[in-house]
């Protein structure tokens, strides 16, 4: 196993590992053209979801391996421009912008303006859900009848969706949530409740409180591409629910897996405390 430390932009400090993992699943998409499934899997006609990819043994739509968002939702998930270290990005909320409560619109903007220091990825606080999903980071899936695996790279992020009808757990508070699954046809529906409220949108500071709720559909289009919506509820924060809109394409490389990434807090702290002339 070898190990590889490196310093992203003097302010994060990463551990790349590489060794052996699980990649039955992986990379197994048909190329173009390819009529044979893969080991496990059934190729089925198109149903009137329009997908047409392959499928499990049990007929659901196969979404085993590893994924990606490419986008800059990350960074804001309304529209922004490019500014150091931020790339220009296209708003992913449908209707544009955050339907905020005044107060909570203030709340925002104060975060928006300590950022650097109060974004709880900078704290290496786990992402929470949906913003695990489109860190620049990859994740994968791994797909049973009774459970959905979620393993993000970003720090050892991880989820488990029930997929058996057992109600969600009550007065608890996780970074990650307490989740339920159910397939509607041909897509995934995810409801996620039990959100710490401690974690953000973005890095831009859009936020919500723990009262939120978490509805995402992931509805694969075909082999390589899923529809992501995610519907965001929360009456303290936002004066109507909201929704978002993304595509999560399945990586094809060659012997592809997850690596990690490590954060370290104590880097970022460092950083900011010598920038602010502290020792």
């Amino acid at each position: 196993m070898n190990k590889l430390t490196i310093a992203a932009g003097g302010a994060l400090l990463l551990v790349v590992t590489i060794g052996p993992t699980a990649a039955a699943q992986r990379g197994t998409a048909p190329a173009r053209g390819q009529t044979t499934p893969a080991r496990g899997q059934t190729q089925t006609p198109a149903t009137a979801s329009g997908y047409n990819g392959p499928r499990t043994p049990d007929k659901k739509p196969d979404l085993n391996g590893i994924w990606q968002v490419i986008n800059t939702a990350h960074w804001n998930i309304e529209a922004h421009s490019a500014s150091e270290g931020v790339p220009a990005g296209f708003s992913v909320v449908e209707g544009g912008t955050i339907p905020y409560q005044p107060e909570a619109l203030k709340k925002r903007n104060e975060n928006f303006q300590n950022r650097m220091t109060a974004d709880p990825l900078r704290k290496c606080y786990l992402p929470g859900v949906p913003r695990a999903t489109y860190l620049p980071f990859p994740f994968e899936i791994t797909q049973s009848p009774t459970h959905i695996g979620f393993a993000y790279e970003f720090a050892h992020a991880t989820r488990q969706i029930f997929l058996d009808g057992t109600p969600h757990m009550d007065d608890l508070d996780f970074w990650m949530g307490d989740a339920r699954g159910r397939w509607e046809g041909d897509t995934l529906v995810v409801d996620t409740v039990s959100l710490h409220e401690q974690t953000w949108f973005d890095q831009a500071g859009n936020f919500h409180s723990s009262a939120l709720k978490v509805t995402e559909r992931y509805q694969p289009i075909d082999a390589t591409h899923m529809n992501y919506e995610v519907t965001l509820d929360d009456p303290k924060v936002f004066t109507r629910p909201w929704k978002m809109n993304m595509i999560i394409y399945r990586r094809l490389e060659k012997n592809i897996e997850l690596l990690e990434y490590e954060c370290a807090e104590h880097v970022y702290r460092k950083l900011f405390d010598e920038r602010a002339g502290k020792k």
